[in-house]
């Protein structure tokens, strides 16, 4: 594996199915809390071809209605598993899809009301998302 040498552009979702709940997965690589699907854009790839991409590979969910949300910085926090520099581009969809499948990226997924992901053990830059979410009067998705 070679050293970063710039920050890398990512992508992360906030879905929600027809009931209004949030999808959240538990993740080993952000030490086991609750987290969106997302990760890197390839070269060439368009932001919201990225989301679909990833949310597809990591959960089977097929997502719509893709919005912007807000852009984080991350860099070199230790709640990551290995030192590095994000650019996080967060998003709020919905699906109808209802079987999910996880890839290994994950351990495990829950539907919650954004009151239930509250007291969950939510990574903080995914509450970051959520609270941005809120703050731009999406509260029923």
């Amino acid at each position: 594996m070679t050293e970063q040498r710039y920050p890398e552009p990512t992508v992360g979702a906030l879905i929600f199915n027809a009931e209004g709940k949030l999808f959240l997965m538990s993740s080993h690589k952000w030490r086991g809390k609750w987290v969106v699907p997302g990760g890197h854009i390839e070269l060439g790839e368009r932001m919201e071809d990225a989301l679909r991409r990833e949310v597809k590979e990591e959960t089977n969910l097929d997502i719509r209605d893709v919005e912007f949300v807000c852009f984080q910085e991350f860099i070199h926090d230790p709640r990551y598993w290995k030192r590095s520099h994000f650019i996080f581009f967060d998003f709020a969809c919905r699906t109808d899809s209802t079987e999910v499948q996880l890839n290994d990226e994950a351990q495990d997924y829950v539907w919650v009301t954004l009151e239930e992901a509250g007291r969950l053990p939510v990574e903080c830059y995914t509450t970051v998302a959520i609270e941005r979410y809120l703050q731009k009067g999406r509260v029923d998705p």
